[in-house]
């Protein structure tokens, strides 16, 4: 067990927002909640898997909706409490410890507020090792484990539970709720016992982004290439560098979607990169060849800062780096590829592992 106090949570916010993929909605405001519920409340502990029981039950919390939408609507924070207690009420258990359901953006913090304010553990491990755009995209749904019973609630205190036939239909009815609330509301959902999540979780993920956050800090203190430093850190490719032309926005069903054209610079100068986001950053095409797709992971960063970009802003004129990174090993199963896969997305191509694509590159350049 390790604590959780604005030390880490600064290089937390920082790392979560390169593994978020341009989503799980913005650290930052992520950030300033959990922070000041570590100054009212005291710092988090964050267990390991192997440090719990058993039966020891966690429920995940996280935000839903459009990460647009985020930056003008703010949670107030009985929103996620209320969630998360209607789950544990509902199930009749005591819930022991919270986690992140998505390793990425405000998903990956503002359980941390959750856990101050309730004084309840977090548990270093989420069911993504990235951010995806709906409720059934995690690791808990290749295992099995079911997304109900699932509470959401808005800033009002409204608050909705459900039960489902599948994690499919509680992401058909939730984003339907989701609109209705505003197009944001905060949710608990995937109860699951530690024993559970030791066969179903991606372990670890919190102190990922926490060291990936300490890299990028360094960086910038010893003012070092950032870009190349956080590709070093996360095992990824850089593929693409280039100055951002048009970005297509629209908010739809409760999901950030859109395309943002960017111009290559430097050795990729007449090349044209096409990054298609929901919520996240999906797929890249380079002259219109399908470059990258889910389930790996596409960081955009600034090119002076290695700061991520969030696809909420993505901006004309910005100069950009694209990082590939492999996804975890668990969506590369066939029942993986089915959930998050290319395929799902309306892209019609194979699924290919960045690494595939890129170390044979990378080997020949050497």
């Amino acid at each position: 067990m390790r604590i959780i106090d604005e030390t880490v949570l600064e290089d937390l916010a920082l790392g979560a927002a390169v593994l978020g993929t341009g989503g799980g909605g913005d650290p930052y405001i992520g950030k300033l909640m959990a922070r000041q519920a570590i100054r009212d409340y005291g710092p988090v502990e964050l267990y390991t898997l192997d440090e719990l029981a058993d039966d020891d039950l966690v429920v995940p919390t996280a935000m839903m909706g459009a990460p647009t939408v985020m930056v003008e609507k703010m949670p107030n924070g009985d929103d996620i409490v209320n969630a998360f207690l209607s789950v544990g009420k509902y199930i009749g258990k005591p819930v022991k410890a919270t986690m992140s359901i998505e390793a990425g953006g405000l998903n990956s913090v503002v359980p941390i507020y959750c856990a101050a304010r309730l004084r309840v553990p977090m548990v270093d491990c989420d069911g993504m090792g990235r951010a995806f755009p709906e409720l059934q995209m995690v690791t808990h749904t290749i295992h099995g484990i079911s997304s109900t019973p699932f509470a959401m609630s808005d800033e009002r205190g409204n608050t909705v539970l459900m039960e489902t036939i599948s994690n499919l239909w509680t992401e058909t009815f939730a984003r339907s709720v989701t609109v209705n609330m505003g197009a944001m509301a905060m949710i608990a959902l995937y109860a699951a016992t530690a024993a559970q999540l030791r066969e179903a979780a991606i372990p670890g993920t919190i102190t990922l982004a926490e060291e990936i956050g300490k890299v990028v800090r360094r960086a910038r203190l010893e003012e070092d290439e950032p870009v190349e430093t956080i590709r070093e850190a996360v095992g990824g490719y850089l593929i693409f560098k280039g100055k951002i032309g048009d970005v297509e926005r629209r908010t739809e069903a409760g999901f950030a979607k859109g395309d943002a054209f960017i111009d290559g610079l430097d050795e990729y100068a007449g090349q044209k990169l096409q990054l298609s986001f929901q919520n996240e950053h999906l797929a890249a095409r380079i002259d219109g060849e399908f470059k990258v797709t889910v389930p790996d992971l596409l960081a955009v960063l600034d090119v002076d800062t290695g700061e991520p970009i969030t696809t909420e802003a993505l901006r004309y004129g910005f100069r950009v780096a694209i990082i590939a990174i492999p996804c975890a090993e668990k969506w590369r199963s066939p029942k993986g590829l089915e959930i998050v896969g290319p395929g799902y997305f309306g892209y019609e191509t194979e699924y290919v592992p960045v690494e595939a694509r890129y170390s044979q590159r990378r080997k020949r350049m050497l």
